[in-house]
């Protein structure tokens, strides 16, 4: 890298004190917590990650170093909002996956819910087939509830994300029908919520013969891992 394009070393300076004020932002964020899915501490740690991958960039392209950790999540981060700073409309996409584990058990409750609705003069066979049986089960049942009571319908949780994005206004009824999941602008999402097993310890990791105080320093070392040099450069 040429001298012309390489940052001066107050821009890295500044850049660290970004990552401080930052530092300082999330633990504030995390110690005044109002829940488990506080929009603010994601904000704070959306943040922190942006402001630690640019110091990490400014100090390898000025001194070829880079710092000894990584924040998780930082390549997935949302992009900066641009959306109005006063919604007057918001949009909440969710979308949960889930996989049928117990096709039998599912068929079974679609036949209860086939066998009420032929009560009241309807006829079908819809539960004789996998589609059949999730068509009859999610007419039946909220969303919601299908998520609480997964297990109890042969299916088994998978990834799952909601997002609360701004519009400038309603849509008009029907507008967005055809493809409502079209059009999703990242940089007007206020806040986004994933779950997945991703975000959980593996204990297939843990060995049980092992001494908790080791566990512990193992589990810190998940937190922040370090980087090898040689490895840093090579993904620049």
């Amino acid at each position: 890298m040429s001298d012309a394009v390489q940052p001066t070393a107050a821009e890295v300076r500044a850049a660290a004190e970004a990552v401080k004020t930052a530092l300082d932002r999330h633990l504030a964020a995390v110690e005044r917590r109002s829940g488990e899915d506080d929009p603010a501490v994601y904000e704070a740690f959306n943040e922190l990650a942006a402001a630690a991958e640019v110091y990490d960039e400014l100090l390898y392209d000025r001194y070829d170093e880079v710092t000894p950790f990584e924040i998780p999540g930082t390549e997935d981060a949302l992009p900066p909002y641009t959306g109005p700073e006063e919604p007057s409309a918001v949009s909440v996409l969710i979308r949960r996956d889930y996989s049928v584990v117990e096709p039998q058990r599912l068929r079974a409750h679609a036949e209860r819910i086939e066998a009420a609705d032929y009560d009241d003069g309807a006829d079908g066979d819809a539960s004789g087939t996998v589609h059949g049986a999730l068509g009859l089960l999610f007419g039946e049942f909220e969303p919601d509830e299908i998520a609480s009571r997964h297990k109890e319908f042969g299916l088994e949780e998978g990834d799952s994300t909601l997002w609360v994005t701004a519009s400038d206004e309603q849509a008009d009824p029907g507008e967005w029908l055809e493809a409502p999941f079209e059009g999703a602008d990242p940089q007007r999402v206020i806040c986004r919520f994933d779950v997945s097993t991703v975000f959980d310890d593996d204990p297939d990791d843990v060995d049980e013969a092992e001494d908790p105080d080791e566990d512990a320093d193992d589990d810190l070392e998940d937190e922040i891992e370090p980087l090898d040099a040689d490895a840093d450069a090579d993904r620049r």
